[in-house]
């Protein structure tokens, strides 16, 4: 699973060789959106100004097992607010390595919501309903996302005709060297917007191959005979583009165990790249991903890429951090990059995120790969 330096720095030199075409590169992204509000849990309070964290997630689940048949008073400090939802979150992060990005989305209707104002300069975004909220608990060791999703359902086909208009999602979706459609799970109507743009909009598009990325997000409130549904969805827009299914490791597990009937019982590196190939074999995309907190995979044609990622104990921001991810491996697919290199940029772009909380350049990216300080 360990990747030589040799390996990590000609996968840099690729990237540097490839910086300008970058630019020339178009993304259609959608199609969530949330104001993400990132909070730290106090653990004890020394004056107005000063507290103790809880570090662990395991802690603030005692301190709420421990008020049972009782009650406990919580604190809550904020870090910071900002743009959120998978789709944002990944289309900002493109912007980043020069892509020209246009993004639909639930951002503010009738007008965008403010903390999307810097990425409205960086993108062509356009937003047909009032986006989410999320509350992100976050812990060294994970995090609990809170959501108000009552606006959610506003994100529907007859909406995105209505406010934004099919011809011109046509030509959006028709023309972007990458369309990117994540968030199902939160999206209850997504699956009948694909089977519409499936239906509609796909006959009528030229026969070039370009990239489409989807990324489910945590399919756990979902039926299995919905995410079964998303799954032969997906597998219909292989005829048209060249597709690749984003997974973390929980939703690995969710797809495979509860909805394709798979054995999930070895999350071993092992297990997963079996596990992987087996969801491949029921979705014959180009490529599937499954993609935990510390390594990462890539299943195509039954073979299987893997490589560590650059982890660090110490995150500034963890919110985002697969969406990062994804944004890295989209951005090697489109320079034409083997699944092993499109693997390293996707746990590279992550790492940078989770260590400065920001969005990486593509020069930044070969910096990082090279840095030989940092271990993969």
């Amino acid at each position: 699973m360990t990747v030589t330096q040799e390996r990590r720095n000609e996968c840099a030199r690729k990237l540097l060789a490839a910086a300008e075409k970058a630019r020339e590169l178009t993304a259609f992204i959608g199609l969530d959106g949330f104001v993400d509000e990132i909070l730290h849990v106090v653990d004890t309070r020394q004056d107005a100004e000063h507290y103790t964290r809880l570090a662990r997630m395991e802690q603030w689940g005692k301190r709420i097992m421990d008020a049972a048949d009782k009650s406990t008073n919580i604190e809550l400090v904020p870090q910071m607010v900002k743009l959120g939802g998978n789709g944002p979150i990944m289309a900002n992060a493109l912007t980043s390595f020069g892509l020209k990005v246009s993004y639909l989305g639930i951002l503010g209707h009738p007008s965008i919501h403010p903390v999307f104002d810097e990425f409205c300069k960086r993108a062509e975004v356009s937003s047909i309903a009032e986006p989410g909220y999320t509350y992100a608990v976050e812990f060294e060791n994970g995090k609990v996302m809170l959501g108000k999703h009552q606006s959610l359902k506003e994100m529907n086909w007859r909406n995105i005709v209505e406010r934004f208009g099919r011809d011109k999602f046509a030509a959006r979706f028709g023309s972007a060297d990458l369309v990117g459609f994540v968030n199902w799970t939160m999206l209850t109507y997504m699956s009948d917007i694909w089977e519409a743009v499936l239906n509609e909009i796909c006959p009528g598009i030229d026969g070039r191959r370009r990239k489409l990325f989807i990324d489910l997000a945590d399919p756990e409130k979902r039926t299995a005979k919905d995410i079964r549904r998303a799954l032969e969805l997906i597998v219909r827009f292989e005829k048209y583009f060249d597709v690749t299914l984003g997974l973390n490791q929980k939703e690995a597990v969710e797809v495979g165990g509860r909805a394709l009937g798979l054995d999930v019982s070895d999350q071993s590196p092992e297990g997963l790249s079996r596990l992987g190939r087996e969801i491949h074999s029921h979705v014959p995309v180009q490529a599937v991903v499954i993609h935990p907190v510390r390594y990462a995979l890539a299943v195509s044609d039954g073979e299987v890429s893997i490589t560590a990622g650059p982890v660090t104990d110490k995150p500034l921001i963890t919110t985002g951090a697969g969406d990062h991810f994804n944004s890295g491996f989209c951005l090697g697919k489109l320079l034409g990059l083997d699944n092993l290199d499109c693997l390293l940029t996707g746990v590279t772009c992550s790492g940078f995120y989770v260590r400065n909380a920001r969005s990486p350049s593509v020069t930044e990216l070969a910096q990082m790969l090279q840095d030989a300080s940092i271990a993969y």
